[in-house]
């Protein structure tokens, strides 16, 4: 086999590896590039590791940090366990399997007290990572990360939310219609026409159950997050001006109740920074890791 050297490559290699989490083998499809402090990244409800395709393309990251993106089971090329009658159950994502799984791919992996950073419904699993594993993490960044998610979500149950958005009656395109209105005004239309591309990807019902765990597992007391330990586990909370789902105001007051946490609105970016605007948002990335280099 011949190959052009002139071609053009991204820098990520994706593997698959296998993981036992809660007594379920499942087969898990991740992409990594660079080397130096694992950084693990989570995506959001219904989407996979893709949305971290540029992030893994910059070197003003992979230089220092080894960043492996992740597609959770069921979602991107992580299929649901075979020999597992997955489809007899209804799929709901749970805080319990949230939390495992990022502990155990880092074991499997060998990461030394990995940063975690996720958005969206990988934003709240920061905040339960650092409170439930601060021994496990050197720091945790939510993106788009609150204690609870808006009420008129929660409301309605998840009967209103599968009604919504695992309806067979609605086509698959109205997902990814739905997102963009969670995109801010100033991002670029070829980002976001992206984003919408990857929720309307998704596998039926998936979206619909992560939600489960954004509206309802998730939920943290301010009692909870007090006992937060930043000490141990530094956590960073970035919000974009045009969130929706989570607003800067929803963030602060978590990070007001979480002694030592660091908490940054961030101008013209919306609920899906990474993806939508990258450029924008890596204004307030960058300083973030060069602080955690030095932890």
């Amino acid at each position: 086999m011949v190959i052009n050297n002139m071609a053009k490559h991204d820098p990520i290699k994706g593997q698959y590896i296998y993981l036992d989490i809660e007594g379920v083998e499942y087969r898990v499809y991740y992409e990594e590039a660079g080397e130096g402090i694992p950084l693990l990244v989570g995506h959001t409800a219904g989407s996979d590791g893709r949305q971290y395709r540029h992030l893994l393309c910059d070197e003003d990251v992979t230089k220092n940090f080894r960043t492996i993106a992740f597609d959770l089971p069921f979602h991107g090329k992580s299929l649901p366990p075979y020999g597992k009658k997955w489809w007899a159950e209804e799929y709901n994502m749970t805080k319990s399997f949230m939390m495992n799984f990022p502990n155990i791919l880092s074991k499997e992996l060998g990461l030394d007290r990995p940063v975690y950073m996720g958005q969206s419904m990988g934003g709240h699993l920061a905040i339960d990572l650092a409170s439930n594993f601060p021994d496990n993490y050197r720091a945790t960044i939510a993106v788009e990360g609150a204690l609870r998610s808006a009420a008129e979500y929660v409301d309605v149950g998840m009967a209103g939310i599968r009604y919504e958005f695992d309806n067979p009656n609605v086509n698959r395109a109205s997902t990814g219609a739905a997102m963009m209105l969670n995109i801010s005004p100033y991002s670029p239309e070829e980002s976001v026409r992206e984003t919408q591309w990857m929720y309307m990807c998704g596998g039926p019902g998936v979206f619909a159950g992560d939600l489960y765990y954004y509206y309802y597992d998730h939920n943290v007391t301010p009692e909870e997050a007090s006992k937060i330990d930043t000490s141990k586990c530094m956590l960073y909370m970035l919000t974009g001006e045009y969130d929706p789902n989570t607003s800067p105001a929803d963030t602060k007051k978590a990070a007001d109740v979480i002694p030592g946490c660091k908490f940054q609105p961030m101008e013209k970016l919306g609920h899906f920074p990474i993806i939508e605007n990258y450029p924008q948002f890596k204004k307030y990335l960058i300083p973030l890791l060069e602080e955690i280099k030095k932890l």
